[in-house]
């Protein structure tokens, strides 16, 4: 299927042309031998080979590129399956990867999200990921639980050849050592979620308080419909934005107030279920009308909850904070103006957990990691209280090995293959 000017070089790409199979037409009469067709050439392409074990997957591979024409592409595809390849299954050449030994599954994953990136703190995460920033993390407490294992079992094993047997407060010690690092990473998973998945933003307030004109300047075009007219909003609204790299969907709602007007009530009705379903809710007020009952009453139901109150149309007029403002904050912003939409962001980032600070390289991202970081500690707790209470060490030494277990789980060293199947079923086809 291809003719190359020159021969396939590893590491190297070449120029040549992909061709149709030669074809042999039948004979036109008895007797007669049929004519070979030459191929014919589809496109001209450039084809690099990567020779083992220096290759995506570690196996040889040969990539072929295209004019990116859908016919040539799918044709491509055609000639090669006529050929007797197949079609890759979802997630297979990463598959490949992670059980040739070249990436561990901490990597792998983040081959997922790096393709699943919306934005480019996002796409920067994965590609630390991918570098194995997490698994470099792990490495320092799994090698410290190694160790004590290691001595734990030396004064098992050898205690008849005056090998010492580790003290209690040494254990505590060593089991302190790697459970640090841990809780840490354990901690890192609210904000590595929030970067993976990103957060909800519900947009709630009376009719005409300049939700929708809110809602507008933060996605940055005319989004949803602003009219003078209150209650213009009948249905939820959305759109997803980049806030300080954190994929941010807002969601623009129908004012609440009282009513009888039947689709008006089903609009505030769906107000108040984006409410519940939001991360984080943001209560909009009039600026020049004041706090109304209805706000406050809206500003207590949020009360304990992640919600930013904002006073809207600070270009107009000032209003008296009530009391339940005054306990929890309010920001000032204009939505004609611009005026104060740089605080409310921060806000908005605030409340996602990220306060600013350089944070380590390196942190879960998704309920798997997470649930295993969770074991490890539980298993730690249980080797601590063993501890306590004067367990032999041969039983001590079960709870440390689950530990150690959980942490093999997240790089895949210990991860059973229905796992491992569900993970990489996620991906998409040929990745």
């Amino acid at each position: 299927m291809l003719r190359l000017k020159h021969a396939l070089e590893p590491g190297r790409a070449g120029f040549g042309e992909l061709t149709e199979p030669a074809a042999e037409l039948r004979s036109a009469g008895p007797g007669q031998p049929g004519m070979a067709v030459p191929a014919q050439v589809i496109d001209e392409v450039v084809v690099t080979y990567f020779a083992r074990p220096h290759s995506y997957t570690t196996d040889d591979v040969v990539e072929i590129s295209a004019h990116g024409s859908p016919v040539v592409l799918r044709r491509v595809v055609e000639i090669c399956i006529a050929a007797g390849a197949r079609l890759a299954e979802p997630g297979e050449f990463t598959a490949r990867a992670f059980l040739n030994g070249r990436l561990d599954l901490t990597q792998a994953e983040a081959v997922r999200d790096l393709i699943d990136s919306q934005t480019m703190y996002q796409a920067k995460v994965a590609a630390q990921q991918l570098g194995g920033a997490l698994s470099r993390r792990l490495s320092d407490p799994k090698q410290k639980l190694v160790e004590l294992i290691a001595m734990l079992e030396a004064g098992i094993d050898f205690a008849e050849d005056d090998v010492d047997v580790m003290p209690d407060e040494r254990i505590r010690r060593g089991i302190a050592a790697v459970r640090a690092p841990l809780d840490q990473l354990a901690a890192s998973f609210a904000y590595g979620k929030i970067v993976h998945e990103g957060l909800t933003l519900a947009i709630v307030g009376r009719p005409n308080v300049g939700k929708s004109s809110l809602f507008n300047r933060l996605v940055e075009r005319d989004r949803a419909i602003v009219t003078a007219t209150p209650g213009t909003t009948r249905d939820l609204v959305s759109e997803t934005v980049a806030i300080g790299g954190i994929p941010v969907k807002l969601v623009d709602t129908a004012g609440i107030r009282a009513t009888t007007e039947l689709v008006e009530s089903i609009g505030i009705q769906k107000s108040r279920e984006a409410m519940a379903d939001a991360d984080l809710v943001l209560v909009v007020v009039d600026a020049t009308e004041g706090w109304r009952q209805e706000d406050e009453e809206l500003a207590e139901l949020v009360h304990g909850r992640s919600a930013v109150l904002v006073e809207n149309k600070c270009d107009l007029g000032r209003s008296r904070p009530s009391s339940v403002v005054r306990h929890q904050g309010v920001i000032r912003t204009s939505a004609l103006t611009g005026e104060g939409l740089d605080t409310l962001r921060a806000e908005i980032l605030r409340h996602a957990g990220d306060d600013g600070a350089d944070r380590e390289p390196g942190f879960v991202t998704n309920a798997r990691q997470q649930g295993l970081v969770r074991d490890a500690l539980a298993a730690l707790d249980a080797a601590s209280a063993a501890v306590t209470n004067k367990v032999p060490h041969e039983m001590l030494l079960l709870d440390l090995y689950g530990a150690l277990r959980a942490l093999d789980g997240i790089t895949g060293a210990t991860t059973p293959d229905d796992i491992l199947n569900l993970i990489f079923s996620t991906f998409c086809i040929g990745k």
